[in-house]
């Protein structure tokens, strides 16, 4: 039987009293966001069981039109047939499960997306948690995080989104192999997979590089998000990296950062957890999520603590895009499909037919 689905004794004694043992501090405290992690916060960090947690909780408005050519609804894209037979849920799924037991896997999704992943094959192996609505990246990842820390005070966690490309899985599981064992030897720091840039992208968040901490291995110096052309070609000149959003480190190093930046939000998702039964899906109560704000933790929570962070550099020749704009959902379709989908054609075709209406005296 697996860990996650059975209730472990810290579950059956009460998730706070459980997440006290593991996190002994008083979360209603404020804290220094430079001070460092408590000691007896690393304990089995580096030896503890693998988890993973993947966001696909996101309402995917940017790209409504052409999704819905690709699948004739309003689906948002983790749920569509982009590149072959698959979703691309279920291959981060298979992502994920190269290095990580379905098991021990955490989905994030949201209610009102049930009737688009009820059907996805596969999808019941690993656990759900089920939020109301979509508050943005970070009431998911701190939530799930508390989830695994209970059953798993020294688990390590990689987070991966499931709306991303890489061109090479083989290599992207060697990566992620790597990012467990220089996490596991680094306890204080969470480890980000930055990608080599090819063009200087407006539309992506770049990681700007500090000294080296081994082998393709960099501290973080800090975060450009979304930056204007200057800006983005200075950092293709000085060697940053695209932000693939792929973490991984230990749970107690990942809910450090999060309570010294987000120290209320931490605590009220911590007072949820009473609703946790060890067993089936995570359902996040409506009422707290009537209660928090959007809450984005890459500029709330990595952000301010790029001091803990570590940036591993993949494969140069491996190519990562987030499928975030149609245009480039159609570039990165085109160029690794010898068939084109029908579903392109008509999405060219509409876009020259608006462009000749725009221009048309």
């Amino acid at each position: 039987m697996s860990l996650l689905a059975q209730p472990t004794m810290q579950a059956a004694a009460g998730p706070r009293e459980g997440l006290a043992a593991f996190f002994p501090i008083q979360l209603h405290h404020p804290t220094d966001a430079t001070r460092p992690a408590p000691a007896s916060l690393r304990r089995g960090a580096s030896g503890g069981p693998r988890w993973g947690l993947i966001l696909a909780g996101g309402d995917g408005t940017r790209l409504r039109g052409l999704t819905h050519l690709i699948c004739g609804d309003d689906r948002p894209k983790q749920f569509c047939k982009v590149f072959g037979r698959e979703t691309l849920l279920e291959q981060t799924q298979q992502r994920a499960a190269r290095s990580i037991p379905a098991g021990q896997t955490i989905i994030a999704l949201t209610e009102n997306h049930k009737r688009f992943y009820e059907g996805i094959p596969g999808i019941s192996l690993s656990r759900r948690l089920v939020q109301p609505c979509n508050r943005g990246t970070a009431p998911p990842i701190i939530w799930g995080l508390l989830n695994i820390a209970i059953q798993a005070p020294g688990a390590m966690v990689a987070i991966l989104p499931s709306d991303h490309y890489f061109s090479d899985e083989a290599a992207f599981t060697a990566s992620l192999e790597s990012a467990f064992e220089i996490a596991g030897a680094h306890p204080d720091h969470v480890l980000l997979l930055g990608a080599q840039p090819k063009s200087p992208e407006v539309e992506f968040g770049w990681i700007n590089l500090g000294p080296a901490a081994g082998e393709n291995v960099f501290r973080v110096r800090g975060f450009e998000e979304k930056p204007n052309l200057e800006v983005a070609e200075h950092l293709l000149e000085s060697g940053a990296l695209w932000n693939t959003f792929v973490m991984v480190g230990s749970a107690t190093a990942f809910l450090w950062m999060s309570f010294v930046s987000l120290p209320v939000l931490l605590t009220m998702l911590n007072e949820s957890l009473p609703f946790y039964k060890g067993y089936g899906d995570l359902r996040v109560p409506s009422s707290l999520y009537e209660a928090i704000p959007t809450t984005d933790y890459s500029r709330q929570v990595l952000t301010p603590n790029a001091h803990r962070l570590l940036a591993l550099r993949l494969q140069q020749q491996m190519e990562w895009y987030d499928l975030g704009q149609p245009d480039r959902v159609v570039s990165v379709v085109r160029s690794r499909s010898e068939e084109i989908p029908a579903w392109i054609h008509a999405w060219e075709s509409t876009h020259r037919a608006a462009r000749g209406a725009i221009f048309q005296p």
